[in-house]
This record gives structure tokens, sequence and C-alpha cells, in this order.
């Protein structure tokens, strides 16, 4: 039994140590940098198809002749019958 004590001492201490040890090499880490504007995606205006109403960015839109934006050249070619 006493045996079984101080085994279960012994971790506990273990993992003491090792939770300071831890510690210790995050601190002497340097902060992570920020993230550059150039890394992070900007918004985009979104526009809706006219035939499904779905919502995407203006980027992924297919326009035809008039100006009109949808999402797919299906729906383009859909719309213009």
């Amino acid at each position: 039994m006493k045996y079984l004590v101080l085994l279960a001492i012994l971790a506990v201490v273990y993992l003491l140590w090792r939770s300071q040890q831890r510690r210790a090499q995050a601190a002497s880490r340097p902060p992570p940098a920020p993230p550059s504007p150039a890394d992070s995606a900007l918004p985009q205006d979104m526009v809706s198809c006219p035939v499904c109403a779905v919502h995407l960015p203006r980027g992924e839109a297919v326009a035809d002749p008039q100006g009109r934006l949808y999402c797919s050249p299906e729906h383009r070619a859909g719309a213009s019958r």
C-alpha cells in the first residue's frame, strides 16, 4: 500500500515538473506575428442570381451582355431565352 502512495506522489511531482517546463518554454518563445492584410481575404460585394436567388461573391458571378450577374453559365443561358 505504501508503494502505491509513493508512486502516486511521484506521479504528481512529475506532472507538476512537466507543467512548469512547458510554461517556461512557452514564455521563452516570441509571440506570433499578427497576420498581414495581404494574408487575409478582403471582403467582396455579394450579388444575387436572378434565376435561383443564390448569393455569391461578385468575382465569381457570370455576367451577361446587359451586365446582369448570374451564378453559372447555365443560368445566364436559360435567362436569355
